[in-house]
């Protein structure tokens, strides 16, 4: 795919697959098809003229608002892979005007397995998509629908998930932001993959975080996040100790890949300075 400049970028992406695209939030992103992946698909011009063909997210930025947006979110991906966390397949356009993101629903036969969001799990609007706790609203929701041997793997990425939130300075961790995967109503489902992770205080100095802990938004310090490993994931101290210390080693080992790419890239040298210092 080649890539143009931020708007023209976005225009041409609408242009051609807007028709089909049914993906929303505040960041430009279209739902695209890598038409490879459906080589034995073109007979069926029913899944090539609908957006049930698509296989990938792109998301691009405007330069007014949030600069380097893709880039940020870049960098921020990969320290979740440093983490351990189940990150979809990513790529940064070679001008950084955009990121390509696999869809992490999408079957090997181009069907789709089903996803809910937080928000649909507490029984809440879109609009009230920042109201609710990390105590409560997605820990103990997610134990009433996993349906899985495997919740309390799933449980302490979800505490991983949340801290790492934190120390990348992301206010908008919010109830859309969480989700569950599952192929069927009554089988098993499993926390999804991370997905939409940017450092937001680079553009909101003021941020905080989207929903509560403690009953405060502001930036909790490691102790609070211990105990909320401790008291809601059932972690013991040495192993919330460890996955703190984790993330403190991811991040430090991709901010020198950071530093690097600042180099070469003087564009996004402010932003990834300020990401540095959050």
């Amino acid at each position: 795919m080649r890539f143009w400049r931020g708007g023209d970028l976005f225009r041409c992406l609408v242009e051609r697959f807007a028709s089909f695209s049914g993906i929303s939030r505040v960041q430009p992103k279209v739902l695209v098809r890598d038409e490879k992946a459906f080589a034995s698909h073109r007979n069926d011009m029913r899944l090539l003229q609908s957006y049930r063909g698509a296989t990938h997210i792109v998301k691009v930025w405007e330069p007014n608002e949030y600069s380097q947006l893709a880039a940020n979110e870049y960098f921020c991906l990969k320290v979740a892979e440093k983490c351990g966390l189940d990150v979809p397949h990513f790529a940064l356009a070679e001008n950084a005007d955009a990121l390509v993101i696999d869809r992490f629903d999408l079957r090997p036969d181009g069907t789709y397995r089903c996803f809910e969001d937080f928000c649909v799990l507490n029984a809440k609007r879109t609009d009230q998509k920042y109201s609710g706790s990390y105590e409560t609203s997605i820990p103990k929701r997610f134990q009433q629908f996993a349906n899985s041997p495997h919740v309390y793997a799933d449980l302490e990425k979800f505490f991983t998930l949340i801290a790492l939130n934190c120390a990348l300075r992301n206010g908008d961790a919010h109830l859309k932001n969480f989700g569950i995967v599952y192929d069927d109503v009554l089988g098993e489902a499993r926390l999804a993959p991370v997905y939409d992770l940017v450092t937001t205080a680079v553009y909101l100095p003021k941020d905080s975080m989207a929903l509560t802990l403690n009953g405060s938004t502001r930036w909790p310090a490691a102790k609070e996040l211990q105990r909320l490993g401790e008291t809601r994931i059932g972690g013991t101290p040495s192993q919330i100790k460890n996955i703190l210390g984790l993330i403190a080693e991811a991040i430090h080992s991709t901010s020198a890949k950071r530093r690097s790419y600042m180099k070469e890239h003087p564009d996004f040298a402010e932003i990834g300075e300020r990401m540095l210092q959050e």
